[in-house]
């Protein structure tokens, strides 16, 4: 059982996005090795490069795999076929992650098919992100093993939540709903947010940009820009 592999706590998204100077395996590897010394239950990290540098740099707690790969024409991104769950696996994830929305697939594969093939052939647990209450019961009813709220406020149809902060009414539906481990994940950017998710029914929460976006955090501390001038010279007589 994915309980036995997940203990319940702080799971720390060690990801950076495309561009940023961070976007090194070495350096992912690094913050996931602090976030296991730190006390966090998981790390969750992108592509299979990076879960195999923290395998290597001796990342002993549960290491959540996902690839993040665009096909065209498919809006389904986070390890949306069995090629990126195989690649995963070989990189020694101990769970997959993949998304779980009503978005468009770049396969004719179902997710129900996709969670099979994760679960019965690679024997990896499956978590699955979702965006809604009606695509995480769809997702516990599939075979999956968690249910994460990544994707709520980055679809179409949740867009609206993307302004509330962490959506902690679908935790607490889910949990109401669904008998899976539910996972928090979506702009958590303080403490008392975690504790509140928790509160609701959450078996973890993912925290990424407030802990490993350094830029973003950086910019928590820049005093804005002052507006006219700060003091004023005096002319003498």
């Amino acid at each position: 059982m994915v309980r036995d592999i997940l203990r319940p706590g702080l799971i720390v998204s060690c990801q950076a996005w495309q561009g940023s100077p961070l976007l090194d395996a070495g350096i992912m590897a690094a913050f996931a090795l602090s976030a296991q010394r730190a006390g966090a239950v998981g790390v969750r990290a992108d592509s299979p490069e990076h879960v195999s540098a923290m395998k290597n740099r001796g990342v002993t707690i549960p290491i959540i795999g996902i690839h993040k790969v665009h096909y065209e024409g498919a809006e389904v991104y986070i390890t949306p076929t069995r090629t990126e769950a195989e690649g995963l696996a070989a990189a020694g994830a101990d769970i997959i992650a993949i998304e779980g929305t009503h978005r468009s697939r770049p396969t004719d594969e179902p997710l129900a098919d996709l969670i099979r093939h994760i679960r019965d052939t690679l024997h990896k647990p499956v978590m699955v992100d979702i965006s809604t209450l009606e695509e995480g019961t769809e997702a516990a009813r599939l075979g999956a093993d968690l249910v994460a709220t990544t994707m709520s406020g980055y679809t179409p149809y949740t867009e609206e939540a993307r302004s509330k902060g962490p959506d902690l009414e679908l935790i607490r539906r889910l949990a109401a709903t669904i008998t899976c481990p539910i996972v928090g994940e979506g702009r958590f950017h303080a403490p008392e947010e975690v504790s509140a998710a928790l509160t609701q029914g959450a078996y973890a929460v993912v925290v990424g940009t407030a802990l490993t976006d350094l830029e973003w955090r950086i910019r928590q501390f820049v005093p804005a820009p002052a507006e006219g001038p700060v003091c004023e010279v005096r002319q003498r007589k």
